[in-house]
């Protein structure tokens, strides 16, 4: 009997290292899986019990500079000042001196692998002014998403009582930013950042070495213990995980681990879930931080809004352009055609948002979002002398209206009445009728029933002598499912633009 005892003693030493026991008496332990692509919850400890957030703060404060990124006040390659204040932060950090300058790109990825205090700090200070008020708009932001249990003190996660979150609002805010920002939620994957001659690894060591993981975020500090969100895609199913309060680095993961493999499986691989929308109201106004200001070192890609209009529902300039050019010019008549048969040769060169970006004349000037957006309801050729029609050539390339695509035009067009109540959405527009059919199968075939419900079409429009079709979705029956649904295309590398009928 002591022998068999004796054998068994490692196998209990390895479940306690997976954090099934401690998980019971621990305090501070908190968990939660979330179905990503039917909303259900597939495990649960906890999840609302107020926990501290540590370096999982950095999440927001990642949430905000992508919204300052997506109104055009800032861009990647801006740069940031480092005050006294963030020069003397505590570790984690870059040992950023006083008066220096980080770009902004850095600094994201300073967050994201180092998870450096010192750029959290640079990153408030540059947008709110001070940390306090940064907070405040944190706070603001994560109401607006429906975090309701989370309050936030300062943008990286150092010990304040004051400063609390729960795991199923981590998940929310996981969530919100893979929605709204898919851009740049693909630097939460970063698994390495060299800095000023120096490497820094991430601190996600499930990176690379589980299946389906990218991403994203972990967080520590003695009276949190060791937090982790994680979000994992893989065979068609989609899931976020959470684990707070794990009593070592090593078990948080192992748990994790555990969680993973056990709940993934069980969630679905139907994605029936609605983008996260923001409630926005006079209390969660994004943009009276400051107002816009030049920025001449902006990059090309970030002065487009047009793949993230329908994700940004606080952007009311957005209907209001689109509804002032749809009075400006009659919509043109869009023409429905059967997606029955399979179309042999799929659009080449990868997926729309790809579409080569290299090969963009500069942009001169800047255009105001609500001039930029409203030029996109009307196609217009690139003029070398004509800076929005440079704009509008990035834009429609963002969109895969320059895509070019060879085919003949399909047989059995019916016609299909415009100007009729509700929205569509457009995905992209090529020189070629087949062309456009070929991308609405590809979105049919890559969303499975997200646009099962939809009436595929394409549309005609003619300027300057060139005839452009237009793939588009039509069957929504306001803005917000639209948007909704465009999110979730952009989700999959789809450019997509919500427009009224």
């Amino acid at each position: 009997m002591r022998i068999g005892l004796y054998r068994l003693l490692p196998l209990l030493l390895v479940l306690l290292s997976l954090g099934s026991v401690p998980a019971q008496a621990n305090e501070r332990y908190a968990a939660i899986v979330f179905d990503a692509n039917s909303g259900k919850t597939l495990f649960a400890r906890h999840a609302d019990a107020r926990r501290y957030p540590a370096s999982l703060t950095k999440m927001m404060t990642l949430y905000v500079l992508f919204e300052e990124l997506d109104a055009g006040r800032l861009s990647l390659s801006s740069t940031m000042r480092v005050s006294a204040n963030a020069a003397r932060q505590s570790p984690s950090k870059l040992g950023l001196r006083k008066g220096s300058k980080i770009k902004v790109k850095d600094a994201i990825l300073a967050l994201v692998t180092k998870s450096a205090n010192d750029a959290s700090v640079v990153i408030a200070e540059e947008i709110s002014g001070s940390v306090a008020d940064f907070a405040r708009r944190m706070t603001r932001t994560a109401r607006a998403l429906g975090m309701k249990n989370t309050t936030f003190r300062n943008p990286h996660g150092l010990p304040n009582s004051k400063q609390i979150t729960t795991a199923r609002d981590m998940v929310l805010l996981a969530r919100a930013l893979q929605d709204r920002f898919p851009k740049y939620y693909k630097y939460f994957s970063t698994r390495s950042f060299k800095f000023r001659g120096a490497n820094y690894r991430n601190h996600n060591r499930l990176l690379g070495a589980v299946r389906g993981v990218d991403g994203i975020k972990t967080g520590y500090t003695r009276a949190s213990g060791y937090n982790l969100v994680t979000n994992v895609e893989r065979d068609g199913r989609h899931i976020i995980a959470v684990v707070m309060g794990g009593r070592t680095g090593a078990s948080r993961n192992a748990h994790m681990r555990d969680l993973i493999a056990k709940y993934l499986s069980k969630g679905s691989r139907r994605d029936t879930l609605p983008a996260l929308i923001v409630h926005t109201g006079p209390a969660t106004q994004y943009a009276e931080a400051r107002p816009p200001r030049p920025r001449p070192d902006l990059e090309q890609e970030d002065a487009i809004l047009l793949s993230y209009a329908a994700a940004a529902p606080a952007r009311d300039v957005v209907t209001a352009a689109l509804a002032e050019a749809a009075q400006a010019e009659p919509a043109p008549k869009p023409i429905a055609r059967p997606i029955a048969a399979p179309i042999a040769e799929p659009i080449s060169g990868g997926d729309v948002a790809e579409t080569a970006e290299a090969e963009l004349d500069p942009i001169a000037q800047r255009i105001s979002t609500a001039s930029a957006v409203a030029e996109l309801a009307v196609p217009v050729s690139p003029d070398a002398d004509d800076p929005i029609g440079k704009l509008t050539r990035l834009a429609r390339i963002r969109a895969g209206e320059d895509e070019l695509v060879a085919g003949a035009p399909a047989p059995g067009a019916v016609v299909v009445a415009a100007g009729e109540p509700g929205w569509h959405i457009q995905i992209g527009a090529t020189p070629t009728e087949r062309g456009a059919l070929d991308l609405i199968e590809k979105a049919q075939k890559r969303m499975g029933t997200t646009l099962a419900s939809l009436s595929p079409l394409t549309q005609t429009v003619e300027h300057r002598g060139e005839t452009l079709y237009r793939a588009r979705f039509a069957g929504f029956d306001n803005m917000e499912e639209a948007r909704a649904t465009c999110a979730k295309l952009k989700r999959k590398s789809f450019a997509c633009l919500p427009m009224p009928n």
